[in-house]
């Protein structure tokens, strides 16, 4: 299966929190999208990896993905070396993405930033023809995905460009909902964390509405570019 936008996380829920009214407006358009997790989050405060893996099960249903694949990289230790930057680019092989949507270039957690270059990278070291990787015993060929935009998370970073997402708000929100384990429960007995505080949810809406107010729209999700996209006609611009 060709994909034309494939999001890669560090952790499951990183591209529902940042990037996932993106993706559903691209499915709503026809485009095949999928979602590459790294990670299982298991060392998260709260939930199980299994617990974790059966919600972005859940929240790829809700974003009509095409694909939702999990890496199972070490959650916190994993690193951007020749290991990993191999292992995903076998993923980039097999979908051969013209779009990928990695993590910010920078952020609160680690992960998110280590995640953001490791994609990078793999995105270049894909594209490199003496690289030989194999699917499914059959080799596969080189391919370099045409832009790699990166997603902002929790740490503001003026965007380079601002997708709007108002029409898909709700879908986005119940992406996030999906995660059940992670986001304010009243009736949870697991300790509480960074992001399941009651507010945190108004912290996403508050930065989408931020991101809208930029580009004169309710909601948008920004992204940091690796390099200035180029347009034939000004009049593409939103």
């Amino acid at each position: 299966m060709k994909l034309d936008i494939l999001a890669i996380a560090a952790h499951p829920d990183d591209v529902e929190l940042s990037c996932s009214g993106t993706l559903a407006a691209h499915v709503a358009k026809g485009y095949k999208v999928g979602i590459l997790d790294l990670t299982q989050g298991e060392m998260g405060t709260r939930g199980t990896p299994e617990l974790r893996l059966q919600e972005a099960g859940k929240a790829g249903e809700l974003l009509n993905v095409s694909v939702r694949e999990n890496l199972g990289f070490r959650d916190v230790f994993f690193a951007d070396d020749e290991e990993h930057q191999v292992a995903i680019a076998r993923v980039l092989r097999a979908y051969r993405p013209e779009i990928v949507l990695a993590n910010a270039v920078s952020d609160r957690h680690p992960d998110h930033g280590k995640g953001g270059s490791l994609a990078s990278h793999a995105c270049f070291v894909s594209g490199l023809r003496k690289l030989e990787t194999e699917k499914d015993g059959k080799p596969q060929e080189a391919w370099r995905p045409k832009y790699v935009y990166h997603y902002i998370q929790n740490n503001y970073i003026e965007p380079d460009l601002v997708v709007d997402i108002s029409d898909h708000w709700q879908v986005k929100i119940n992406s996030i909902l999906a995660f059940q384990s992670q986001f304010y429960n009243p009736d949870s007995r697991e300790p509480e964390s960074f992001i399941s505080r009651p507010d945190f949810l108004d912290f996403i809406e508050a930065r989408s509405r931020e991101m809208g107010h930029k580009i004169n729209v309710k909601y948008g999700e920004g992204f940091t570019v690796e390099r200035v996209p180029g347009i034939r006609d000004l009049f593409d611009l939103v």
